[in-house]
């Protein structure tokens, strides 16, 4: 998760970042006849997928202590309003710059692209990345990072915002899927380094999809 995971930023890194191991989820066959839309499978999927990862011992963010009576993640219900279709900008001329992160480390990244797309009727914007070093990992190619922060962090969800994973399209638009934001792996544990979120990837507005914050009682 981007990394982040957990990008070196990515959602994605293991104890030097918010683990790279973050990838996209596959669709579970048994879900679809059973949800409404496809729209809906997939998100279930994904969130069905998401909590077999955290009980996976090799795989999950979370100590011992919490892994051990881990019982699913928070989410909000599926909202197919929070999929939505947005112009993907390529940035041409955009220079490496280090992220900072929740440690002293710094991960360089690339402002690879914009999205920018219309959510309740306003139009919103935010910057993709790219990482130069992860992309040279077999799987992560096409890979993009994409953080944010909105009006539920510190209420709802996580106070540092959250995470999302794109692909690099092959056109001029792109399918963002808010139901798939997740949360930084250092909000499960503080030996994962995460990158922060720009300050230019706030959406006035509250997204009610995806993880919620993590409650560690």
């Amino acid at each position: 998760m981007y990394r982040f995971t957990v990008f070196s930023l990515l959602a994605i890194f293991v104890v030097v970042g918010c683990k790279e191991a973050k990838k996209y989820h596959d669709e579970k066959p048994n879900l679809v006849a059973k949800a409404p839309t496809d729209k809906i499978a997939d998100i279930l999927a994904h969130q069905l997928k998401l909590n077999e990862e955290f009980r996976d011992p090799e795989e999950s963010p979370l100590p011992d202590r919490f892994r051990k009576d881990f019982n699913g993640l928070d989410f909000f219900a599926p909202d197919t309003n929070y999929v939505i279709e947005a112009d993907f900008i390529r940035i041409t001329d955009a220079v490496p710059f280090l992220m900072p992160t929740t440690t002293d480390r710094k991960s360089e990244e690339v402002v690879y692209g914009k999205v920018r797309f219309i959510l309740d009727g306003r139009n919103f914007e935010l910057e993709v990345y790219q990482n130069p070093e992860l992309i040279k990992e077999k799987g992560y190619e096409d890979y993009l990072f994409l953080p944010f922060t909105d009006l539920t962090n510190g209420e709802e969800t996580y106070g540092g915002g959250r995470y999302m994973d794109l692909r690099i399209p092959n056109g001029n638009r792109i399918t963002i899927d808010f139901n798939k934001a997740y949360n930084p792996y250092c909000v499960y544990n503080k030996k994962y380094s995460c990158p922060l979120v720009p300050a230019v990837n706030h959406l006035d507005t509250r997204i009610l999809a995806g993880v919620k914050d993590f409650d560690k009682k």
